[in-house]
Order: structure tokens, then sequence, then C-alpha cells
């Protein structure tokens, strides 16, 4: 299925595998396959937040003048409509600011990163799937 034929299901279903892979990977000792994925799923929530706000719950189809199609996890936040409510969460619980903190160094261009070790990873992981104080966890409450 091509992005642009996504829905906001379908990216909400994408966040949630993709955390589930990267649980799996950092388990197996994969540590730079699962930082990535773990950021993958936000920047996957973080779409889902935007395939809300159009008329059919569709993901945008892509068009040069898109601004969706982007790796930029601060950006797509904006473009999501969630960046004041994550400021707002961030002011009020050091815990949240400390992993949106650590989420946004993720790029796509992590997927080449052979460097990322055990702890990075679990940092990342923590700091996206944290059931309190995760990212992933307040993105749910937009998308």
């Amino acid at each position: 299925m091509l992005v642009s034929q996504m829905n906001r299901t379908d990216l909400q279903i994408l966040a949630e595998e993709r955390l589930a892979d990267a649980q799996v990977l950092l388990a197996n000792g994969r540590f730079g396959a699962a930082y990535y994925l773990a950021g993958y799923a936000v920047e996957c929530a973080l779409k889902a937040c935007i395939a809300k706000l159009t008329k059919a719950e569709d993901f945008p189809i892509k068009d040069s003048k898109n601004t969706v199609y982007i790796h930029d996890l601060k950006k797509l936040a904006g473009v999501a409509g969630v960046e004041v409510a994550i400021k707002q969460l961030a002011k009020n619980d050091p815990a949240f600011e400390t992993n949106w903190a650590l989420v946004t160094l993720w790029s796509e261009e992590s997927r080449y990163d052979r460097s990322v070790d055990q702890q990075l990873a679990k940092f990342m992981l923590d700091a996206v799937a944290d059931p309190r104080n995760g990212v992933l966890q307040c993105i749910r409450q937009y998308w």
C-alpha cells in the first residue's frame, strides 16, 4: 500500500506495529534497527494525526507543495496540530520533556547509523513507549 493510499487507521496500526517491531529488535540485540523503528513509529503516529485533519481521514496525496512528506518530527508535530499540546505537556512534565527531546533527535538518516548501542536504543524505546510519559502515549490522544 502506498502512503498516499493510507488512512488514519492504517497509520495508527503501522505506528503500533513498528513500535512492537522495535521492541523485538531491541530484545534481540539489533539496536540500530530498534532505534530507527521507534522513531519511525512516532513519525507514523504524527502522520495519523495529520490524516485526522483531512476530510476523509486519508493521508494527503503527495505533491510538490505538500509539507506532510517529511521526516522531521518537530515539523510534523506542527503540521499535525499537536505542537502546542506537546510544548505545554513538556512544560508541565519534565519526564515527557526529556522524552520528547530525545525522540526529536531521531531522523530518517538514523537508518544508516551503525553506532547505536543498547543503551541509546533502550532510551529511545522508553522515550517512545513509556505508558505514563512516553511520546506515543501523548500523540495517541490526538490521532
